[in-house]
């Protein structure tokens, strides 16, 4: 095993905001309901100072996508994002035409912020719309309406955003086929470049994990993915992801990231990151609570440098979330280790018909993405 040149792989830089105005009971991230006043000076001097510790496990490489997620990015101001995006320019090189996200709850936006937000250079809002559905929007705890996600979408364009996306769930408590269709066709008619389109689970330690809801079983819940990829495709959104729907030249290109196995920092409470050292892929997370994370930001816990087991299946993890899987030298550039070091899972995988590989690319067949489990156990190393 050699490692990988750190200068050759993709890196990006997710920022993590931890409150909402209200927990959702489906949600597993490192989110936090507000019930006082937002710290955001105090947090955004927290992310800088922790990015400022980090950076030297990335000295001299660019950033080529910022995603600023959470709970609710929204709930920030404009200054405050602002501040925020100077300060990482300040630090890092970042790419000219970086994609900049930041996610936007539809209940928890408004016109000025969105201006403010481009003005600081953001180019790409994630909106979370979930459903058009107002029981379901209900169900799923969210704090706004229908009408207020179309709102959402009208004030990013007035505010100069060509680069949105929407995202909808399915399998929601009590939905059937036609009302899964009716939530794509609505987000279709507010023509986003991008869906994000993915099927409600129930996790651990969550509101739905301890008082599950009726949700659709597994005969409907295919036939509703079916049926929407279907209808996506139909209406010009290419499926380039298992949850993932764009437009030509829209891709995601944060999460593309991801799926490739690239590089990111990552700053906030309870981010997790991943970057490539002289010393092999590590990964490490950063103190969960905000106010733990503002009286020591840059302290990072849960640092280790990946196995070759380890990276073995964390690639596959991702890349075989992508239809039209990565080039063979994907793999080596990003592990360090031969195509070879897997062998035997490969062949094992294209066995089953889950898996084709030829000299240039390696890719989940059709039956390997309905069964995408099946084929990660394969390389599972527990």
């Amino acid at each position: 095993m050699t490692c990988p040149a750190p200068g050759s792989v993709p890196l990006s830089l997710y920022v993590h905001i931890p409150w909402c105005l209200r927990k959702c009971p489906y949600c597993d991230f490192n989110s936090h309901a507000l019930k006082e006043e937002l710290p955001e000076q105090a947090y955004v001097q927290a992310l800088l100072e922790d990015l400022r510790q980090q950076q030297p496990l990335v000295s001299g490489r660019k950033i080529s996508s910022i995603f600023i997620g959470g709970g609710t990015p929204s709930l920030f101001s404009g200054a405050a994002i602002d501040r925020l995006l100077r300060g990482v320019r300040q630090q890092l090189m970042v790419a000219p035409d970086a994609e900049i996200t930041l996610e936007a709850n539809p209940g928890a936006a408004d016109a000025d912020h969105f201006a403010a937000y481009r003005t600081a250079g953001v180019n790409r809002l994630s909106i979370g719309a979930q459903s058009f559905n107002a029981a379901h929007l209900q169900a799923l705890g969210r704090i706004h309406s229908p009408e207020q996600v179309r709102q959402a979408v009208a004030m990013a364009l007035d505010a100069g955003f060509d680069n949105i996306n929407l995202d909808l769930m399915f399998g929601l408590p009590g939905q059937n086929l036609q009302q899964a269709l009716a939530d794509l066709q609505q987000a279709v008619e507010l023509n986003p470049g991008h869906i994000s389109w993915y099927q409600l689970t129930i996790e651990p330690n969550t509101g739905f994990h301890h008082h599950p809801p009726p949700t659709p079983d597994d005969d409907l819940l295919w036939e509703i993915q079916q049926k929407g990829q279907g209808y996506l495709q139909k209406m010009g959104y290419a499926q380039y992801e298992v949850s993932a729907f764009a437009k030509p030249e829209v891709v995601g290109r944060h999460n593309l990231n991801y799926w490739t196995f690239g590089d990111y920092l990552a700053i906030g409470a309870g981010a997790h990151a991943k970057a490539t050292t002289k010393d092999g892929v590590i990964r490490y997370s950063q103190e969960r609570h905000p106010r733990t994370y503002m009286q020591m930001p840059g302290v990072r816990g849960n640092q280790r440098v990946l196995e070759p087991r380890d990276l073995q299946l964390e690639f596959m993890m991702n890349a075989m979330r992508l239809p039209d899987g990565v080039a063979t030298g994907v793999f080596e550039a990003r592990t360090g280790l031969p195509l070879s070091a897997m062998a035997r899972e490969i062949m094992q995988a294209q066995e089953l018909g889950l898996l084709e590989m030829d000299a240039s690319r390696l890719q989940p067949t059709v039956k390997g993405q309905a069964f995408l489990n099946d084929l990660l156990m394969l390389f599972d190393p527990g």
